[in-house]
């Protein structure tokens, strides 16, 4: 027996008719993004850099290779990114180089024009993930809630940034969101507040794919030119991904 209402339900703007019919303006995983990120994760770290001049991009990136680590993310925080990727990416061209903090669809743009092959997002807009999607740019949402894992879901998001991590509940969230999510094939990567000496336990919680490290190459290191001190991190961090780690732990 059907249900009748004296009114019409209205829904985000919508009328619904008593039915659960795919809404409007949330379009289905299927075909929404095809973009392959098992590369970039390969390593279990994408390094997390903002660079405030563009001449560091080479030696800083050489550093991470040195390091054993060729999936980088370079923030749109400053005037140099899209100069600091461009270098990036004719210096390096099989480097894994994606974008982040895109929070507009002119960063978007500006990105791909630079040579990223990723976009990643501090949060979650569905705008610029479609727009991204539209113009072949594998995107990486930001989630922190269980509405926001959804939400990315259904804009074919089955690789999501956990973000701000820590303050976000960590691990312990990460294994409660695997609950109800881990049969979905949702992956995520854990960022924000994440340090050296939770790196493994981060990697080893459910549905974790790769951790983003901002500790690697951080912004001070940059600045000072340090090159040989973040080489040293990337490979201790490597170590630990891998299951090679050192008996000291890290600094």
């Amino acid at each position: 027996m059907a249900l009748r209402f004296g009114a019409s339900l209205v829904i985000a703007g919508h009328p619904w008719n008593g039915t659960l019919a795919k809404s409007p303006g949330i379009p289905t995983r299927k075909g929404m993004s095809s973009f392959d990120f098992t590369p970039v994760l390969a390593n279990r770290i994408v390094s997390v850099i903002t660079i405030d001049r563009a001449e560091d991009a080479e030696p800083l990136a050489q550093a991470l290779l040195d390091g054993g680590l060729d999936a980088m993310e370079v923030t749109f925080r400053t005037e140099a990114a899209p100069e600091a990727i461009r270098r990036i990416k004719a210096a390096f061209p099989k480097v894994h180089l994606g974008a982040g903090t895109l929070l507009t669809g002119e960063q978007v743009v500006k990105a791909l024009a630079a040579g990223a092959t990723f976009g990643l997002a501090p949060g979650l807009n569905p705008e610029v993930v479609r727009f991204s999607h539209e113009r072949g740019l594998g995107f990486i949402p930001g989630v922190m809630t269980p509405t926001d894992v959804e939400i990315a879901l259904s804009l074919g998001c089955m690789v999501q940034k956990f973000f701000p991590a820590d303050v976000a509940g960590g691990v312990k969230m990460l294994k409660t969101l695997a609950g109800p999510y881990a049969h979905t094939g949702v992956k995520f990567i854990p960022l924000g507040g994440v340090s050296a000496t939770t790196l493994k336990e981060y990697l080893a919680a459910p549905g974790v794919a790769a951790v983003g490290g901002s500790w690697i190459a951080d912004r001070s290191l940059i600045k000072a030119g340090d090159w040989a001190g973040i080489t040293s991190l990337a490979k201790k961090a490597v170590a630990i991904a891998s299951g090679r780690e050192e008996e000291d732990p890290l600094e």
